[in-house]
């Protein structure tokens, strides 16, 4: 039997649809980007339980942070400023400022 692959595609058009869970099996083939994409519409992943196959995984690429985004708060705003400014201080100005606001924005939204 042919294998089935979902990529971002198939899963933004099974969202478009209302489909909130995928059932995948054996012969169902999920890609890491269609994989972030489930996780970020909260779509359920039903991984088939064979006992002679080992447990599916998703692979060291997906990426869990950005499938499953954080929301600022006003602690992350006040600790962006505070960076801010010691890295300007630390370099008497000589940064390339909206370099800089992405770097910080970057690494605080990576903490959990």
């Amino acid at each position: 039997m042919a294998k089935v692959f979902y990529t971002e595609q198939d899963i933004d058009e099974m969202n478009a649809r209302g489909v909130k869970s995928i059932d995948v099996t054996e012969n169902v083939v999920i890609t890491d980007l269609a994989l972030e994409r489930a996780m970020r519409y909260d779509m359920k992943v039903n991984r088939a339980d064979n006992s002679s196959a080992p447990k599916a995984m998703p692979s060291g690429s997906v990426n869990l942070v950005a499938a499953y985004p954080r929301t600022e708060s006003a602690g992350d705003a006040e600790l962006k400023r505070k960076i801010k400014s010691a890295v300007l201080a630390k370099l008497d100005g000589q940064v390339n400022v909206a370099m800089l606001d992405a770097v910080i924005s970057r690494v605080v939204s990576s903490l959990k």
